[in-house]
């Protein structure tokens, strides 16, 4: 049966569930399966990979161009499997695309296609924000209970959304299961251009502590509350900021505390390959999250697949295999002056940071590699 994976984006679109897609299409292809991507138009030269097809034909996934993908899919055999990734902000519609919903229930009922769905967010919570934020939330509870009498299988990125999306099923007997999302930045061995960076960030030999992520509201304001308090003993690291919006950052810091200017440093977006190498640059990352660590935080994967011992915060959102693993340091969400002490801590801890960098690196291909993935998703078909 081959593979017809349907997804909001594909690269060379930006995005996390851009990456996820191509790493799935691309893993499952080199297990010698067949794939058809299903995606919208973009104006680009399509190159498809072996094993992987890409379609670009959902357009901005009105019923006309969903049913014109219907019977583009009707030529293949069926029944057909279809992958869903499912972020409800990703089809368009302003985020509330009933119809796309409602399509894959009909693909499911009336062609007996088998659909499955990969929950990487499942719907906006209600009162954090708007009146009409609230509306776009109820109806992602609507796309969301179509869904589940659409789907066979739901897979999820975290599984707390399990918990969440059980009640939308309203008793029917549906398999969900785990599906973490993999580093996407594919680990460089480069030592000597490790080693440069090292001396270009931190000249005097200063330990490099590094942040790896979106600089959104929430980690911008407690950035510019964190690394101050970090940067007050004796022997200061070297902070370095990484990815979109780090520039930005690094100019707010330094308007706000001009004195440590030569301390802190961004990048800016950069190549997967350059990415690698300033992560691997750095003694500790320091990441933490508003709802803690999880399975669906990208950026962490890609620190533990390079062994960097890690800094982050334990929440709502954990797993209980972070805290089992003993393969990061857990602070709790908010509690800025511990995440700074503990910080402090493995500075002075060499040792201890190269246990945690071996464990965290042993931990990610346990459990979060994508050849797990890959292996879950083929496993499933029987």
């Amino acid at each position: 049966m081959d593979w017809h994976l349907i997804t909001c984006e594909y690269p060379p679109q930006s995005g996390g569930v851009s990456d996820y897609s191509h790493a799935i299409a691309n893993g499952l292809a080199a297990k010698g399966e067949t794939v058809h991507v299903w995606c919208p138009a973009i104006n680009v030269q399509e190159t498809n990979s072996e094993g992987v097809t890409v379609h670009r034909e959902l357009g901005r996934m009105a019923p006309t161009d969903l049913r014109r993908v219907g019977t583009m899919l009707d030529k293949f055999p069926g029944p057909r499997r279809l992958l869903v990734q499912w972020v409800p902000q990703g089809y368009g519609y302003r985020a509330m695309n009933l119809p796309f919903c409602l399509w894959l229930w009909q693909r499911a009922k009336f062609r007996q296609d088998r659909v499955e769905i990969m929950v990487h967010e499942p719907f906006l919570a209600f009162r954090e924000g708007s009146g009409k934020q609230d509306l776009v939330a109820a109806v992602h509870r609507i796309m969301i209970a179509i869904l589940l009498m659409a789907a066979s299988r739901v897979w999820v990125s975290i599984p707390q959304w399990e918990t969440r999306l059980r009640p939308f099923a309203f008793g029917r007997d549906r398999i969900f299961g785990w599906l973490p999302v993999p580093s996407n930045i594919p680990v460089i061995d480069d030592s000597p251009g490790i080693a440069e960076l090292r001396a270009r960030y931190a000249p005097r030999g200063e330990s490099l502590v590094g942040h790896f992520g979106a600089y959104d509201h929430y980690m911008t304001k407690l950035m510019l509350e964190v690394v101050p308090s970090l940067l007050t003993q004796p022997h200061k690291p070297a902070i370095l900021f990484l990815g979109k919006g780090s520039l930005e950052l690094r100019n707010r810091l330094v308007h706000d505390h001009p004195d440590l200017g030569q301390q802190v440093h961004a990048t800016g977006i950069q190549s997967s390959r350059d990415l690698s190498r300033h992560i691997s640059a750095c003694h500790l990352m320091l990441q933490p999250y508003q709802d803690g660590v999880s399975g669906r935080r990208s950026s962490t994967m890609a620190l533990l697949a390079h062994g960097r011992a890690v800094v982050t915060t334990i929440g709502k959102a954990t797993e209980s295999c972070w805290i089992e693993s003993e393969a990061v340091k857990l602070v709790k969400v908010g509690d800025i002056d511990t995440l700074v002490d503990v910080t402090r801590g493995l500075l002075s801890d060499t040792q201890e940071r190269c246990r945690l960098g071996a464990v965290a690196r042993t931990f990610y291909y346990e459990v979060f590699d994508l050849q797990r993935t890959i292996g879950a998703l083929r496993e499933a078909v029987t």
